[in-house]
């Protein structure tokens, strides 16, 4: 094998293989001769039509890619709301538990009347529910003596009174109300004072 054929082998085997697609035709003039104009501006239709191709394929994987972080957001803040949907409605039906506690320590004459140990105990059980709500960010609003608010407050009546200071503050907690976070999960039921002249 001569040195020219071992030269044209080796080109052939490192030369990379096209496809029809890919084959490049050259342009022969009435000579036979390659017109490399023509050539020339085939190559360049090509690479300006790959160019074209390459920006709208790129345009698309970054659309794609954004969409995609998008809804991996969207489903992060859905799973955040139906968790967050969830604790609330399991810490609301606790309250009437709650409710239920405070009712009992409000008569206080029948309250003490109740076993020394039995009474701790239930007093413990009430401290452990209320360190409960208070981990998960519950708090009590309504406080007697405060000026009414629509938005943590429930008038259930109103008081007469004489005294213009007390005018639209809270007279009495009916039944209290809770905030979770800033949220308000249930309103303070309350008695309202409202000044009338004598």
């Amino acid at each position: 094998m001569s040195d020219e054929d071992k030269i044209e082998k080796d080109t052939k085997s490192t030369e990379p293989k096209l496809d029809d697609s890919e084959v490049l035709e050259f342009e022969f003039n009435e000579d036979g001769e390659e017109d490399l104009k023509k050539t020339l501006k085939k190559l360049r239709a090509d690479l300006k039509q790959a160019k074209t191709e390459k920006e709208e394929y790129l345009t698309g994987w970054q659309k794609e890619r954004a969409e995609f972080s998008n809804y991996r957001k969207q489903e992060e803040d859905r799973k955040a709301m139906f968790s967050e949907s969830m604790r609330e409605r399991i810490l609301s039906r606790f309250l009437t538990v709650v409710d239920s506690f405070n009712m009992a320590f409000q008569n206080k004459e029948s309250w003490e009347k109740v076993d020394l140990n039995w009474r701790k105990g239930v007093e413990y059980i009430y401290a452990q529910l209320n360190n409960i709500f208070e981990e998960y960010g519950v708090k009590p609003v309504g406080e007697e003596n405060e000026s009414f608010d629509p938005s943590i407050h429930q008038p259930i009546d109103m008081i007469a009174t004489d005294k213009k200071d007390l005018d639209h503050k809270v007279a009495k907690i009916i039944q209290k109300g809770y905030k979770l976070g800033e949220r308000v999960i249930r309103p303070a039921r309350v008695d309202v004072y409202e000044y009338k002249e004598a």
